[in-house]
């Protein structure tokens, strides 16, 4: 681990502090602080995460920066990968169980978390641990003198459980076992603080309880905002497809934050950015006063998550390409190729085809929204048939575009 000295506690607090929402306790972090300071022993930082999916996003950021910041408080990071926990399935505030992953999926999301985690932390002031290290060889009658230490009552508590208990949803052991399993995690890292977005409130006060049970002082637990994803409405979301991943292109990124409405934009300046409020408000003053319109600081907003994940430069290359295509209404440089025999073909599956829409019925939703146009002529008509020619463009969207070739 690095020998970066830890900087004063005052300082420490402002910056940990910054932007949470739950914080059991203040006074506990207050005098964990103390302590860590006084025998200069960094904080172990504990934030778990099942590789139910290989890539992460922007709502994954907002831990990830706070985790960062303890880091440049001197503390550690304990990363835990939850290779066991993630073939178990987790509502997670959800209606319905998350599906259950095989080891193989599991094992290559995990490596591909690895990859991007550390586009944000310090590598050196990390430990990544998997939780199938103590769970796969814990036998069965552990798991049943763990499981005495939590009552039914309390995880009937959990507001997602409560809700489809009382809707007569089925519930399995399985899902119960869950924030347990969790829980007992804080103890095999022996965590001093855990973190996680608001809905894991409950899992990370469990784990504290369980602390106590195996005669441990129990975690300071501390939760995030969940960040809006580009609907405005739902938490940022693979499932929803509402969200800017850490490993899409420049392109992708930028285009995908213009968006993202004025309203919104803010909490991205703060949750994503970690821009101080002051700053935030200045921009915003900036705006309300017509100083600045707010595409040119959605633009800057754009370029700055741009260059956090891939650098200046790309940021620039994005800002400029989106500048052109959009504001100017011209074609991209790299416009995907799709190819067609030299026959009419319909545009609901041309659309698909192209990759420009999921299914037939996205794509005709597409149309009905005016949304597409073949060449400089837009499509109202979802029956519509295309008479293919060689570099033909579809556009659908603000982003999408496809160019015809012919087959041979």
């Amino acid at each position: 681990m690095s020998n970066k000295p830890m900087i004063p506690l005052a300082e420490q607090l402002a910056k940990i502090t910054a932007r949470r929402v739950d914080l059991h306790s203040l006074q506990e972090l207050k005098a964990r602080l103390a302590t860590s300071i006084a025998e200069k022993r960094p904080l172990r930082v504990k934030l778990g995460a099942d590789p139910s999916a290989p890539d992460l996003h922007l709502g994954h950021c907002v831990v990830l920066n706070k985790l960062r910041e303890f880091q440049d408080c001197g503390h550690t990071v304990v990363f835990i990968i939850g290779d066991f926990t993630g073939m178990i399935g987790d509502p997670s505030g959800k209606s319905a169980t998350r599906p259950q992953l095989s080891k193989e999926q599991v094992q290559a999301n995990a490596k591909s978390y690895q990859e991007q985690v550390f586009k944000i932390l310090d590598p050196a002031r990390t430990e990544v641990r998997y939780n199938s290290e103590w769970f796969s060889a814990m036998p069965f009658d552990q798991v049943i003198r763990l499981s005495a230490k939590v009552t039914v009552a309390q995880l009937l508590a959990r507001d997602d459980f409560a809700k489809r208990y009382h809707a007569n949803q089925p519930i399995s052991l399985v899902e119960f076992l869950y924030p347990l399993v969790q829980a007992y995690d804080s103890v095999m890292v022996r965590a001093d603080v855990e973190l996680g977005g608001t809905d894991q409130l409950f899992n990370l006060l469990l784990g504290r309880e369980i602390q106590k049970a195996h005669g441990q002082e129990p975690q300071i637990v501390m939760t995030l905002p969940l960040l809006e994803g580009l609907d405005g409405v739902n938490k940022m979301s693979k499932s929803l497809g509402n969200y800017i991943a850490v490993n899409d292109t420049p392109k992708d990124t930028f285009g995908k934050t213009m968006s993202v409405s004025d309203e919104l934009m803010w909490r991205y300046f703060s949750l994503v950015l970690c821009l101080p409020d002051d700053e935030i408000a200045s921009l915003q003053h900036a705006v309300a006063t017509g100083a600045r319109h707010p595409r040119d600081v959605k633009d800057e907003l754009g370029r700055r998550i741009v260059e956090k994940f891939h650098g200046a430069e790309a940021a620039t290359a994005a800002s400029a390409e989106f500048a052109r295509v959009f504001a100017q209404d011209q074609l991209p440089d790299d416009i995907p190729e799709v190819a067609v025999p030299a026959q009419k073909i319909g545009l609901l599956n041309l659309m698909v085809k192209a990759g420009l829409a999921s299914s037939t019925s996205e794509a005709r939703r597409l149309v009905q929204a005016g949304a597409v146009r073949v060449g400089e002529d837009k499509i109202s008509d979802f029956r519509a048939e295309i008479e293919p020619s060689e570099g033909l463009v579809i556009r659908s969207g603000k982003r999408g575009f496809a160019k015809i070739t012919l087959e041979t």
